[in-house]
């Protein structure tokens, strides 16, 4: 058996998340399951380096799954797009290097937040960017966002039907930064837990239109509090926008992982 290795991009406006579900509900692995297996002539099964939820998009998911058949890389690729719906694209394919594993073999993810920041709602990108019509102070946002870096119990930042066993994540950078009518915020860390990045953001939004002082975030920080975190922000604006692996994989690398420490490899996952 083979292990192929996927970049994948999706809009999941149109979609129930990532994670495939009974009921026939579309979601983004059923869709590249089945596209997957149509190119290998057997069934497959796609394992992805973090779910998203409805509505959350993709610029760069990370997939592997074991196969049978011999094809070549721009086999894999082609195949696989020709058989995907408008929506979800795969962006790049190659064979795992060693023992890779989209999930467990991660050092840091990357998630992008975008937020249009104007009077007006927009009729282009209503499902893409999360709308906020009060006047929003990025630099406070920025500032407000830096006790978040380092490694912390992130409990106020995550939905209080989370999984994970531990809530001790290591935030690598958060970054919020203006340009014309959008902010974003960008966000990076070993892990993420269940609504924590749209936790995050929820939080910054309330400081930058100064509903909050900046201390807020190390105020929640201490506090351990979910109920006290305020307003989960909108699903629209969130991009998993990419997934940082030792060098040993050989994995395409995005500019934005160069603000990552330098000593970034030796931390692993947390669960």
């Amino acid at each position: 058996m083979t292990r192929m290795v996927l970049g994948v991009e999706y809009d999941g406006s149109g979609f129930f998340g990532w994670q495939w579900q009974e009921g026939g509900l579309r979601t983004v692995q059923d869709e590249v399951q089945k596209a997957a297996s149509r190119v290998a002539n057997h069934p497959v099964t796609v394992i992805c380096t973090g779910r998203t939820d409805t509505g959350v998009h993709a610029l760069e998911q990370v997939v592997h799954f074991e196969t049978a058949a011999v094809r070549s890389e721009r086999a894999w690729l082609l195949g696989i797009n020709a058989n995907l719906p408008a929506d979800v694209r795969v962006i790049w394919v190659q064979v795992a290097v060693e023992d890779f594993h989209a999930r467990y073999s991660a050092i840091a993810r990357f998630y992008r937040y975008t937020i249009l920041n104007r009077p007006t709602k927009s009729a282009l990108q209503r499902d893409r960017v999360t709308w906020c019509h009060a006047p929003l102070d990025a630099g406070r946002m920025h500032q407000a966002a830096q006790s978040l870096v380092g490694t912390h119990d992130f409990t106020s930042f995550r939905a209080l039907k989370c999984q994970s066993v531990s809530p001790m994540r290591l935030m690598y950078f958060v970054d919020v930064y203006r340009q014309g009518e959008q902010v974003t915020m960008d966000i990076s860390a070993n892990a993420f837990l269940h609504h924590m990045v749209r936790n995050i953001a929820g939080v910054l939004m309330a400081i930058g239109v100064g509903d909050k002082p900046i201390e807020w975030t190390q105020e929640l920080l201490v506090s351990k509090n979910r109920q006290v975190g305020g307003v989960t922000a909108p699903p629209y604006g969130l991009y998993l926008g990419g997934v940082y692996y030792p060098e040993k994989y050989n994995m395409p690398k995005h500019a934005i992982f160069e603000k990552l420490p330098a000593n970034a490899q030796r931390f692993q996952h947390e669960t």
